[in-house]
């Protein structure tokens, strides 16, 4: 495994239903909306020639001073269980989000299969791994407790 390659998985059980998890999850735009403290900007940026799915600029951030800037699309979906991605740029790799009802609960498991392309973390990941993966945890675990808050605004919204 080179330096700079990353394999960060993420474990998340919230309560809900699947179908509702996966449409949050799934929307990629609506990120900047519901994940505010690492989405910071999303944009359009055309149509990905492999795919033929839509491909979005995105700049994020993690705790740490530096912002990422890369693109990503959806390379598959069987909803609402599965959703995989690509992304490169500052980020290049591949995702998969899996979403399994559990009771009243719903699992939730994104496998990041990234190589840290941006020149200060490609270069450093051989001493500052553990820091960087640190980061990356930081963004999920803020992305935990944004999701449960966009789902309770959606339940407040539908009276439920």
């Amino acid at each position: 495994m080179k330096t700079n390659e990353y394999y960060m998985p993420t474990e998340w059980r919230i309560k809900g239903k699947v179908r509702e998890v996966y449409d949050i999850c799934s929307n990629f735009p609506d990120y900047q909306r519901w994940w505010p403290d690492v989405y910071l900007n999303i944009r359009t940026a055309g149509f990905d020639a492999e795919t033929g799915n839509e491909v979005y600029a995105l700049l994020t951030r993690g705790k740490l001073p530096y912002k990422l800037k890369w693109n990503s699309c959806k390379t598959s979906e069987t909803p609402p269980h599965m959703l995989s991605l690509k992304a490169s740029g500052d980020l290049a790799g591949r995702g998969t989000w899996r979403f399994k009802q559990d009771g009243d609960h719903v699992n939730v498991r994104f496998d990041w299969y990234v190589n840290a392309e941006k020149p200060m973390l490609k270069y450093l990941s051989w001493i500052m791994k553990p820091i960087f993966r640190s980061n990356h945890y930081w963004a999920m675990n803020i992305g935990l407790e944004s999701l449960k808050r966009e789902l309770e605004r959606r339940r407040t919204a539908a009276g439920q």
